[in-house]
């Protein structure tokens, strides 16, 4: 019966020093704790930043397509410009031929009031 009690009380011995109390449970934990909490602060501030930077990013986005548009209705300007300018050109093409066509006309209509009216004197002697 002593070896009996004696083995109990070792065993319960063993496990009342094996244990930890919740003191210790505590003193072990609240570091961690502490921890967790600035790394979740820190996660949170980090999280702000990307969701800022996606945003900016998104507003950046939409500007370069706004640039985009703009480039685009710049060069359709552009080649509407260059078309109304040949259309322009050929008009002057035209206009200078029909001044040389007026010209050419107005000589010959002078020559023609010239001879008329040397036909006429020659009628007029006569």
């Amino acid at each position: 019966m002593k070896k009996v009690l004696i083995v109990t009380c070792i065993v319960l011995l063993m496990f009342s020093l094996g244990c930890a109390s919740r003191d210790y449970v505590r003193q072990q934990i609240d570091p961690l704790v502490d921890r967790i909490s600035k790394l979740d602060a820190r996660v949170t501030s980090i999280e702000s930043r990307v969701n800022d930077l996606e945003s900016k990013m998104n507003a950046m986005e939409a500007k370069l397509a706004e640039i985009d548009e703009a480039k685009k209705e710049a060069s359709d300007a552009k080649a509407l410009a260059q078309e109304a300018m040949k259309t322009a050109m050929d008009c002057c093409d035209r206009a200078d031929a029909a001044v040389k066509r007026a010209e050419d006309a107005a000589d010959r209509a002078e020559q023609a009031a010239m001879k008329a009216g040397k036909a006429f004197e020659l009628q007029q002697r006569k």
